[in-house]
């Protein structure tokens, strides 16, 4: 279990938030079964995902309750300690390892501890190419987009993880919140098939992971040397890909519900 009143209240240590959007939880653990995943399972502390429930449907409103403290829950009757939680309403108990901010979200809590907040977009609702797709992104003291780190992209996340580890360095001295939104598991998904196209399924899907773990684990390799960090790895939501006749998010259907998880300490 992970102390969020010991590593974030006291020792101020960096976060890294992953969200790789609209990556199912049957995909990841499929890919990390076939081997095509190695640096991402070499770097969880069991080797595998845990199974969890997201918090909204799709990428907006599963931001939202993310950036509210709410992280993705096991499917069981009993949960773990909250990570964090925004200020609880009086007479509401809250565990001792749980780290409570007296704020209306996580960022503006972490911001009160001297946090720096800094934004990598992927997906659209992250490009401030609009009023909604600026909500978002103005939560954090800093954001960056570019089409390179959007889905059309084929090798967004090389970019965007340029980019974190850039900002990584040159903010080493204090401790940061940095938020990556990986948007290659998002569709279109076929160019990372090995023809090179083809249709939106978990097959392509899971290449598309394969891709991402080049560059994710050039990003969880090197984080280290820019100090101590919280990270945690999950998705937004699923994807449904023709099950029972749903395609595509937004809908509650198992395959959309089910994401994977996982936090760790590093070194």
């Amino acid at each position: 279990m992970i102390s969020g009143v010991d590593i974030i209240g006291r020792e101020r240590r960096n976060i890294l938030l992953v969200t790789m959007d609209s990556l199912r939880f049957d995909a990841a653990a499929e890919a990390s079964r076939r081997g095509l995943t190695p640096r991402i399972v070499g770097f969880l502390s069991t080797e595998r995902w845990e199974e969890r429930r997201t918090p909204g449907t799709f990428t907006f409103p599963a931001h939202q309750a993310l950036f509210a403290g709410f992280l993705p829950k096991l499917y069981t009757p009993e949960q773990p300690p909250r990570l964090w939680e925004c200020q609880p309403p009086a007479g509401k108990p809250v565990h001792p390892t749980t780290l409570v901010l007296p704020a209306a979200d996580l960022l503006s809590g972490l911001r009160a501890l001297g946090y720096l907040t800094l934004c990598i977009g992927g997906v659209t609702y992250f490009s401030s190419e609009t009023p909604l797709g600026s909500v978002l992104p103005r939560m954090f003291d800093q954001a960056f987009w570019q089409p390179l780190y959007g889905s059309t992209e084929p090798d967004s996340t090389r970019h965007q993880v340029d980019k974190v580890l850039a900002l990584a360095q040159e903010h080493h001295d204090r401790p940061v919140f940095m938020f990556l939104n990986i948007s290659a598991t998002h569709v279109p998904l076929g160019h990372y098939l090995p023809a090179g196209h083809g249709p939106d399924s978990v097959e392509a899907q899971i290449a598309a992971l394969s891709y991402v773990d080049l560059h994710l684990g050039r990003l969880l390799d090197a984080l280290p040397e820019t100090g101590d960090w919280l990270v945690i790895l999950t998705s937004d939501h699923g994807e449904a890909f023709g099950e029972d006749g749903f395609t595509g998010h937004g809908i509650a259907h198992p395959t959309v519900l089910k994401v994977p998880f996982a936090q760790l300490l590093t070194p």
